[in-house]
């Protein structure tokens, strides 16, 4: 019965919500088909959903093909011109830059190099330079940290691909030269108002005073403050929810509200792998599929999942073969694992009781 789910859910969240480096834990559930609900935490609770954005910053992009205004395959540079692309991609003594179309930045597979993660010549990082201090940056700088380092392959090159922040900066400024206003006001036109998403907004440089109402991110043990750096990546990793809110979302972006069915059926349609083999990660067009491995749940195998993830300790993930959607915080950057660890509990729950179709 629903009681004894929900029981074994509570048991697992409070367990990984007691551990003293996880900050503000928050999950919450839905199952359509079964009408069975289930949260652990404050579903109201905003907190900053990082890399999740960009599964927003895709449905903005849907809906303006839906609309016409773009293709997936006309070349960034016609939007965005020849010389913000220049360079972003130098492979093999050739500029490919200009060849980069939208659908490769969306896919990850354009191999323009990730100001985010990827290691600079000094050995550094953005994400290194962010836990150090906090600091504004443009896009253009952004954007130039990027053109600063090596790229790995040419764009669409077979069986490769990167997880690049950098690919939806430039999506983000494709979606404002095509809609002719702020990536703000094109992500409320286009998700939030249509949605009624009234706890989700993004953090800009005219939303610093509200960094306090969102819950705080650890790293490790250190509380990690960087409003500033934050509000720097507004179509990357700037959207700010809640665990209730973030469901909704989810389900109507699965379900067609937000663009034509058949769109979501392309981006899933085809995959690479965007990390290492140790993580079982991979993109399509816009979307993460997280196939996680036997070993970590040896009893119940647990089937592929899509949505996105977060590197602040977030997951958001629709798991077809159960008709479930899942949302949830552990506002923590270490380690990356945990938050699916506690994602892959909760949804082995579901395999346990009658194959996650609730007839429990």
């Amino acid at each position: 019965m629903n009681r004894s789910l929900s029981a074994g859910l509570d048991r697992i969240a409070a367990r990984y919500a007691a551990k003293p480096h996880v900050s503000e834990f928050g999950f919450a559930v839905t199952q359509p088909s079964t009408g069975f609900e289930w949260s652990h935490g404050d579903p109201d609770r905003p907190f900053f959903v990082a890399s999740i954005t960009k599964l927003y910053t895709v449905a903005i992009v849907m809906r303006l093909r839906r609309q016409g205004a773009l293709s997936l395959d006309t070349p960034a540079a016609a939007i965005l011109g020849h010389d913000t692309m220049r360079g972003l991609n130098v492979h093999g003594g050739r500029n490919h830059g200009s060849v980069i179309t939208v659908r490769e930045l969306l896919t990850q597979t354009s191999g323009i190099p990730d100001y985010f993660e990827q290691r600079r010549p000094d050995g550094g990082t953005f994400l290194d330079d962010m836990l150090r201090a906090d600091a504004a940056w443009s896009f253009e700088e952004l954007i130039g940290m990027a053109r600063a380092m090596p790229s790995g392959f040419p764009p669409s090159a077979p069986g490769r691909a990167q997880y690049c922040d950098t690919n939806y900066q430039l999506v983000g400024r494709i979606i404002e030269v095509v809609t002719g206003d702020t990536f703000a006001r094109a992500l409320d036109a286009h998700v939030l108002t249509p949605l009624g998403l009234h706890d989700t907004w993004l953090f800009t440089p005219d939303t610093l005073d509200r960094y306090d109402e969102v819950s705080p991110i650890l790293n490790g043990r250190e509380r990690v403050r960087t409003p500033r750096t934050i509000a720097s990546f507004p179509p990357d990793g700037a959207v700010v929810s809640t665990p209730a809110d973030q469901l909704r979302f989810l389900r109507a972006f699965i379900g067609g509200r937000l663009f034509p069915a058949e769109y979501l059926a392309e981006m899933t349609a085809h995959w690479n792998p965007v990390f290492s083999r140790l993580t079982p990660i991979d993109y399509g067009i816009g979307v993460m599929r997280l196939r996680l491995p036997r070993w970590q749940s040896p009893l119940s195998p647990i089937p592929a999942m899509i949505g996105h993830s977060g590197a602040f300790g977030n997951v958001l993930y629709h798991v077809p073969e159960y008709d479930l959607y899942v949302s949830g915080t552990v506002n923590q950057l270490r380690p990356r694992s945990l938050p699916h660890v506690v994602l892959a509990r909760l949804v082995a729950r579901f395999g346990r009781h009658a194959g996650g179709r609730g007839h429990t």
